[in-house]
C-alpha cells in the first residue's frame, strides 16, 4: 500500500466570539495550532469515475463523510473519469472539537489535486474547502494561523511548540448546538497575538458546553491540577500543555481510564504541509 497521507488535529489555543453575522454565522478570533497526531488517509485512483470509501466509519455514512464530500467537489472541478477508492485510519475523536472533519477533507483536496494532476493552487484549495466547512482552509494552508471572519481569514503566526496532554472524555459534543446557544458570549472586544502570549485569552465555549456536558468540565478540572488548561473549539476535548514530553507522559499515565487520551507536539507547519 502507498504512503498515507496525514490529517492532522488542531487545537483552538483560545477561541473569542466577537459578533455574528446576518446569516448566522459567527465571526471569531482564534488561533489554530497543529499537533503531530491525527488521521491517516490512503488514495488509490482508479479511472471510472467512481468515488469510494472503504473504510467503515462508526457514525458517519460515506454520503455524509467529508472526506467523499471533498473528492466530489474536486472531481466536479477536474471532470472526466477521475475516480479514487479511499482508506481511512481514525485517530482523532469524533466530536472532540480537534477538526478531524475538516483535517480529513483538507488533506483529501490537497492529496487528490496531486494524485489527479489537476495543479489547483492552495488558494484555490482552500477556497473548495470553505465550501465544505470554515475549518477546512487553515488544513489546506498548513501553518499555525491568527483567524478571524467565520475561521477562514488567516496570518500564519509562530507560536511556542509546546508539548500537550489532549483528553476526551466519552461525550460526543454538537457544534451546531453550543453556536446556537442563547448564553454564548459574543461580544468579546478584539485582542491581539500580545494579548494571547500574556494570558489574556479565553475559550468563550467553555461555559456553555461544560454546563450541558458536566463530564467535560470534571476534564477540565483534572487537567487543571496539571497546569493551565482549556477546550479545544466547542469540545469535548481538552488540553494542557508542558514543556517537556516527558512531563506530559507522567501526567498521562494518571489519566482515568473512562477517558482517551495521547500526546503530541505542537508545530508550526502540519504534517500535510510537510509532506
Amino acid at each position: 500500500m502507498a504512503m498515507p497521507w496525514p490529517a492532522p488535529a488542531k487545537l483552538n489555543l483560545f477561541l473569542h466570539i466577537t459578533g455574528r453575522r446576518a446569516d448566522g454565522y459567527h465571526e471569531l478570533q482564534t488561533i489554530f495550532q497543529f499537533l503531530d497526531h491525527g488521521d491517516r488517509l490512503w488514495f488509490s485512483p482508479r479511472n471510472d469515475g467512481i468515488v469510494a470509501r472503504r473504510t467503515d466509519v462508526p457514525g458517519i455514512p460515506a454520503e455524509e463523510d467529508l472526506i467523499v464530500r471533498a473528492a466530489l467537489a474536486l472531481r466536479a472541478v477536474g471532470g472526466g473519469r477521475l475516480g479514487v477508492d479511499i482508506d481511512v485510519e481514525k485517530r482523532i475523536p469524533l466530536g472532540g472539537g480537534l477538526g478531524g472533519g475538516s483535517s480529513d477533507a483538507a488533506t483529501t483536496l490537497v492529496a487528490l489535486n496531486q494524485i489527479w494532476g489537476l495543479g489547483l493552487t492552495a488558494a484555490e484549495l482552500a477556497a473548495l474547502g470553505l465550501r465544505l466547512g470554515a475549518d477546512v482552509p487553515v488544513f489546506v494552508h498548513g501553518r499555525t494561523s491568527w483567524a478571524e471572519g467565520v475561521g477562514e481569514e488567516l496570518v500564519p503566526v509562530e507560536v511556542p511548540e509546546r508539548w500537550y496532554l489532549v483528553l476526551t472524555p466519552p461525550v460526543v459534543v454538537d457544534t451546531r448546538s453550543i453556536y446556537q446557544a442563547p448564553e454564548l458570549r459574543r461580544d468579546c472586544p478584539r485582542v491581539t497575538l500580545e494579548d494571547h502570549l500574556a494570558g489574556r485569552t479565553a475559550n468563550v465555549c467553555e461555559p456553555v458546553t461544560t454546563a450541558r456536558h458536566p463530564l467535560v468540565g470534571a476534564v477540565l478540572e483534572w487537567a487543571r491540577a496539571w497546569g493551565p488548561a482549556r477546550m479545544s473549539g466547542t469540545g469535548a476535548s481538552v488540553f494542557v500543555a508542558f514543556a517537556e514530553p516527558t512531563l506530559a507522559r507522567q501526567a498521562q499515565a494518571k489519566v482515568p481510564a473512562a477517558w482517551a487520551s495521547f500526546v503530541a507536539r505542537g508545530v508550526d507547519v502540519s504534517p500535510l504541509l510537510a509532506r
